[in-house]
């Protein structure tokens, strides 16, 4: 699996430590371990012309992300049938604001890392084809957010 991290913010970030997180996502969700993935932390004035260009709406946002492929997650079923099996494949761009999650985690009660890597695994299940519009799709995506970062946190408790 390839994870590239390109910190363009100016803000010092635990690159690593979001690459793991990343790869963490990715085998949860079974994406195929050749999948490429980009994910680029940018500063406020960046991301507003990012958001508004692409989404229309004026300032800075926490989290954009860019779908390549057509990739989706393989089957949670652990099955070994071909149609089970995703496809290799370049998955997209998450682009991360360190300053707007640093606000965010403020307002949160929890540390900038814990909200980057919020925003870095909600951006990856948009590049999966998760939405959150509906109430229905907002409940399976947030859902699924939650038991990706317990996983990784439970993870990261066992070393």
């Amino acid at each position: 699996m390839s994870i590239e991290v390109l910190n363009e913010s100016g803000v010092r970030v635990d690159e690593g430590d979001l690459v793991a997180l990343a790869r963490h996502v990715l085998d949860g969700m079974r994406v195929h371990p050749l999948a490429e993935l980009s994910v680029l932390l940018v500063d406020e004035a960046a991301m507003s012309e990012l958001h508004e260009k692409w989404m229309g709406e004026p300032g800075p946002t926490d989290v954009l992300a860019f779908p390549m492929d057509e990739l989706r997650p393989g089957s949670m079923s652990g099955g070994t049938e071909d149609e089970d099996e995703p496809d290799p494949g370049l998955l997209g761009d998450v682009v991360l604001c360190p300053a707007v999650a640093e606000r965010q985690a403020a307002q949160a009660g929890h540390s900038t890392e814990d909200e980057l890597r919020l925003l870095c695994t909600h951006g990856i299940l948009h590049l999966l084809g998760y939405d959150h519009a509906e109430p229905e799709e907002h409940k399976e995506m947030f859902g699924l957010q939650a038991e990706l970062l317990k996983s990784w946190r439970d993870k990261r408790a066992e070393r």
